[in-house]
This record gives C-alpha cells, sequence and structure tokens, in this order.
C-alpha cells in the first residue's frame, strides 16, 4: 500500500513539474513571438513594477502642476494701428515688379495678435513679463487670463536693466490667483523643470516639460516681435521646449513654484530655451511694490565676459570687457573707460560663474564699491558711486 501511495505521489510530481514547464515554455514562446508577457501575470516583475510606477508618479507631477499653475499664467495680446501696404500703388520702374517702392496707402487697419505671456504675482493685479513683450510704447496691450478673461493694461512699468516688465491691470471684483514664487539660488543641472505659455502667439496655455540643462549661461537675446537684442547673464538653460509667445511665462520646478520667467529660445538649435533667474524678478518686485518703480543700482557700462580660454588666447585677465561706457553714469564719473577689463567688483572676482551684472543687482543706488579694473597691461582700483537706473 505505501508503495503504492508513493507511486501515485511520484506520478503526481513528475505531471505537475511538465505542466509548470509546459506553462514557461509557452510563456517564453508567447513573450518571443507574440510580444504577449504571459509569465508577468503570474510571476510579476519588480522592475516592471517599479518602472510603471515612476511613470505614473512623473505623470502625475506634471498634472499637478500645471493644474495648480495655470490659473496664474496669462497671455499677452497687442492692439495697434497700422497702414495697410499698398501692392498695387507701387512704380512699375523701381524694381521687379515694383515691389521695391511700395508705399503704405491712406487706409489703416487695426491687428491684434497674442505676442507673449506672463504670471499674476498679486491679486490687486500686477502681472509679471518680459520687457521685449511690451517694448513698443504706441501699442495697447491686453492680459487674458485662462478662463479668457480679458483686460486692459493700465499702466506698464519696464525695467531699465534687466527684460523685465510689470503690468498693471484693473480686475474689479474677479479673483486673480497669484503664483507662488520659489528661489533660484540653489538650483540644480537635471533638475526637473516645467514651462507654460502660449506657443507660438497662438497656443494659449501650452505645457511643456524638460531639465535644467546649464546655469549662469551668457546669452545675447532678441525679440521675434521687436527688432533689438541685449546681453543677458546667468541666464538658466532648459531642454522644456519654449517657443516664440513663450516669453515673459514662468519656468516651474515639481512643486508648482516658478524658478525662472522664460526670455528667449535658441533658434540654431532644438531644445535649448533661456530664463532669468526668478530672484532677479523677486527683487525687482519688491523694489516696485516699495517705491512704484524700478529704481536699480546701475554701473553704467555694457560688456562681454571674457572667460578663461580668451584670456590665455589674449594675454589679458578673465573678467568684463567694457565695450561701451554710458556718459554721464556711475563708471564714467569714476574714470572707467572703454576697453577696460573690471576684474574684482566689491573684492569678488568677476567670472563666467560670477558674473558682474549678478554682483551689481545685490547692490543699491548710492552704495560705494571698489572696482578693480585692467588698462594696457596695468592693474588699478576706481572707487565708484553706484546711482540709480
Amino acid at each position: 500500500m505505501k508503495l503504492i501511495k508513493a507511486k501515485r505521489f511520484l506520478s503526481g510530481a513528475a505531471v505537475g513539474a511538465a505542466l509548470l514547464a509546459l506553462v514557461f515554455l509557452a510563456g517564453a514562446v508567447s513573450d518571443r513571438f507574440f510580444s504577449y508577457r504571459l509569465l508577468n501575470r503570474f510571476f510579476p516583475r519588480n522592475s516592471q513594477i517599479s518602472l510603471n510606477q515612476k511613470i505614473l508618479n512623473e505623470e502625475s507631477v506634471v498634472i499637478d502642476v500645471a493644474e495648480k499653475a495655470s490659473p496664474s499664467v496669462v497671455t499677452i495680446g497687442v492692439t495697434k494701428t497700422q497702414r495697410v501696404l499698398d501692392l498695387f500703388g507701387a512704380n512699375p520702374f523701381a524694381g521687379p515688379f515694383g515691389f521695391f517702392d511700395q508705399q503704405p496707402s491712406g487706409q489703416e487697419e487695426t491687428v491684434k495678435q497674442d505676442v507673449g505671456s506672463g504670471f499674476i504675482v498679486d491679486e490687486s493685479g500686477l502681472i509679471v513679463t518680459n520687457k521685449h513683450v511690451v517694448a513698443d510704447s504706441q501699442a495697447q496691450y491686453r492680459v487674458i487670463t485662462k478662463n479668457d478673461q480679458e483686460y486692459s493694461a493700465e499702466k506698464i512699468y519696464r525695467d531699465p536693466v534687466n527684460d523685465l516688465a510689470i503690468l498693471k491691470i484693473n480686475a474689479n471684483k474677479d479673483k486673480l490667483v497669484p503664483i507662488e514664487l520659489g528661489s533660484s539660488d540653489n538650483l540644480k543641472v537635471g533638475q526637473f523643470v516645467m514651462a507654460i505659455g502660449t506657443a507660438l502667439g497662438e497656443f494659449r496655455h501650452t505645457v511643456t516639460t524638460g531639465v535644467i540643462s546649464g546655469l549662469g549661461r551668457g546669452i545675447t537675446a532678441g525679440s521675434a516681435y521687436e527688432s533689438y537684442a541685449e546681453q543677458l547673464d546667468n541666464v538658466i538653460q532648459t531642454d522644456a521646449a519654449i517657443n516664440p509667445g513663450n516669453s515673459g511665462g514662468p519656468l516651474l520646478n515639481s512643486a508648482g513654484q516658478v524658478i525662472g520667467i522664460n526670455v528667449a529660445v535658441a533658434t540654431a538649435g532644438q531644445n535649448i530655451g533661456f530664463a532669468l533667474p526668478i530672484n532677479l524678478v523677486k527683487d525687482s518686485l519688491q523694489n516696485f511694490q516699495q517705491t512704484g518703480q524700478f529704481e536699480r543700482a546701475f554701473l553704467g557700462i555694457r560688456y562681454r565676459m571674457i572667460d578663461r580660454d580668451l584670456a590665455l588666447m589674449n594675454e589679458v585677465p578673465q573678467g568684463a570687457y567694457i565695450i561701451e561706457v554710458v556718459a554721464g553714469a556711475a563708471a564714467d564719473n569714476a574714470g572707467i573707460k572703454q576697453g577696460d577689463i573690471v576684474t574684482d567688483f566689491d573684492g569678488q572676482s568677476v567670472r563666467e560663474e560670477n558674473p558682474l551684472a549678478k554682483m551689481i543687482n545685490k547692490k543699491k543706488a548710492g552704495d560705494q564699491v571698489m572696482v578693480k579694473i585692467w588698462r594696457d597691461g596695468e592693474t588699478m582700483e576706481k572707487t565708484v558711486t553706484l546711482k540709480s537706473s
């Protein structure tokens, strides 16, 4: 009897092993030829669970930030009147088809266009954007919220030093939702970021994601709508898609806090965008709320940074090479000249990672600072009394 039971047990075990082997074989075949992972239904992979959980977490962060910040993001529109170009009243002998001699006709048309983005920083109706977005002093600007409420910009305050502007609207009794401002002091390369804005001046509240690709960049930025360019220092580089029309919109961290204001995109590359650090905006905003105007310390120079390689190549020190000195400004009064290289400012070395603009922004009008310059092979010190911009 015991022998019969033993044989039955062994026979059952053999059948079970055969069935288990068949399951594994069927799972392998279905995985290999039909991309159906049968075994995962019975033996889930921890790595697959972790990957799915990671994807769900990332999606949740993006959705949460978009829902939190979008009510505070606005579109900036422009309304202006311009004369219609007369295509048929040209001199036919002034070039091919007369197109080189076209004249504006007597007719005028009103143009309405979305040109940029911004964000609400105060429930009283203060909107932050880029200065180049509202550069045309003859045009009328309007602010459109996420729920399509439209307001006229009653006042526009433009920062004379940075590419920043503050618009004042009268929201009447409408409740505006200010966005939360973070800090740009401790940002890290690789940190998750998200941009919201009116892409291409057409697609309102477009959400894009990416990472911080670089910090402390120096760029020459121009406007897609206005013909000018300016030097911007200490900006944030990101691969989150930023397009014309995104200018003035927020660059956000994973907590939904603004850590930058989108300002420019590299047209020669892909996924290379730039944002002004939010702490620059916070300083300007605090000063504006106290004084009602942008009053900043102003050295009065236009310069280009000389990095280590350029300094070695030209046998000059690293620092800020002065391209232009503003007549009557603080630098001019102190005897600083075009062609000088500022090597130290208030005891700190001027370097790409520690740009001059950043150090000036920490000062106030009336402060006296010691500026060390290099001129024709000689180093000299100048005492400069900073003026108001």
